[in-house]
């Protein structure tokens, strides 16, 4: 069970920023803690309106403890905390796609993210948002990673993780045209070092193993389909390898995962977005997690999105949300053993394998 998680240690206050309540966000949030269960072990805090949390339990008919809070020293470790981002009434209706509801989702992010880098939250998980509805003036980014990267002031890495199987991306919310001038020798070797530091800092792997899929179709066949494989990938690759990283690739994409070629591998670098994300969701979709490594705090996600389709039937699978909280706690401990270990390395322990239990 997920409740042997360590429960002799204290637990873990978890922030939860509420994306978009037309969406699916409030149900798969407050399904995820309707089992008492949970709160043997972590204490939620979503960023949001009391009112709004209870309307919302109601319309789901759960039987849930709402605490409303306006400090986090106001915590209640027994029940589901409601930080009161705002109070004034907010239509709901589920399925709509409505400007205003991106506008209260970005107020619930940069609460959340404030308490995160105040150190009032340990992880932060985050419920999906409309990326077109939540453009404004003032929040110009393309997703949840950019701008954590700018209010946490470090690099980011996307990185899709589930049981077995963890993808990386040189390139994230980048348009398909834009990808391979993006990828330079800089980028592939930043992107590849967060890599490789968060999967051993954060997943306690000593010397990881790191697959790396072409940019081009079968990695550009010797440059009958192009040559940033050849010119800017393979001499990096080889760069990195002759530090003492275990790098290996390109890989060519289209037979990689079929293959069960990723099975030998700690971690995979795909070159863009939907190289990674479609293998990766059909493996693993329903129990993949998207985690913002290289940062100094720990943020994850469900690998999905508002669904507005499925919200006003109220049958949303909630499991990746509950995954996406299960793997922001085990993270966040797995950091602490490293940097402790890295303090007192005479303590250092055998790698643990990477398995996420269940409830």
């Amino acid at each position: 069970s997920h409740l042997r998680l360590m429960n002799s240690e204290r637990k873990i206050t978890v922030g939860i920023s509420v994306g978009d309540l037309n969406g699916i966000s409030g149900e798969i949030i407050l399904k995820t803690f309707a089992d008492e269960r949970m709160l043997e072990f972590c204490t939620p805090v979503i960023f949001a309106s009391e009112k709004v949390m209870i309307f919302l339990k109601k319309i789901h008919e759960l039987n849930l403890s709402i605490k409303g809070i306006n400090e986090i020293k106001q915590l209640d470790h027994k029940k589901i905390n409601v930080f009161n981002v705002w109070n004034e009434p907010l239509d709901i209706n589920l399925g709509e796609v409505k400007p205003i509801m991106g506008d209260y989702a970005i107020k619930s992010l940069r609460a959340s993210v404030k308490a995160l880098t105040q150190g009032e939250i340990d992880v932060l998980v985050t419920a999906p948002i409309n990326k077109h509805n939540v453009q404004s003036e003032t929040f110009a980014f393309p997703g949840h990673t950019n701008f954590l990267a700018q209010e946490l002031n470090g690099e980011s890495l996307m990185l899709m993780i589930s049981d077995t199987l963890r993808v990386g991306l040189l390139t994230d919310h980048l348009p398909v045209k834009e990808v391979s001038e993006a990828i330079t020798p800089e980028l592939i070797t930043k992107k590849i070092n967060l890599l490789y530091e968060t999967l051993k800092r954060d997943f306690q792997l000593i010397n990881p193993k790191i697959a790396v899929l072409g940019i081009n179709p079968h990695t550009g066949d010797q440059g009958v389909i192009g040559d940033e494989d050849d010119t800017v990938l393979r001499p990096t690759l080889k760069t990195l390898n002759d530090q003492g990283m275990h790098v290996y690739g390109p890989f060519a994409a289209d037979s990689f995962f079929g293959s069960g070629n990723y099975k030998n591998f700690d971690a995979i670098m795909a070159s863009y977005h939907d190289q990674g994300l479609i293998p990766f969701k059909t493996l693993a979709f329903g129990s993949g997690v998207n985690f913002t490594a290289g940062l100094s705090k720990i943020r994850t996600s469900p690998d999905h999105g508002t669904a507005y389709d499925i919200a006003p039937k109220k049958q949303a699978d909630y499991s990746s949300f509950k995954a996406a909280v299960f793997a922001a706690i085990k993270i966040y401990k797995q950091r602490k053993e490293y940097e402790n270990l890295s303090k007192n390395p005479l303590k250092i322990k055998p790698v643990k394998t990477f398995v996420k239990k269940r409830l």
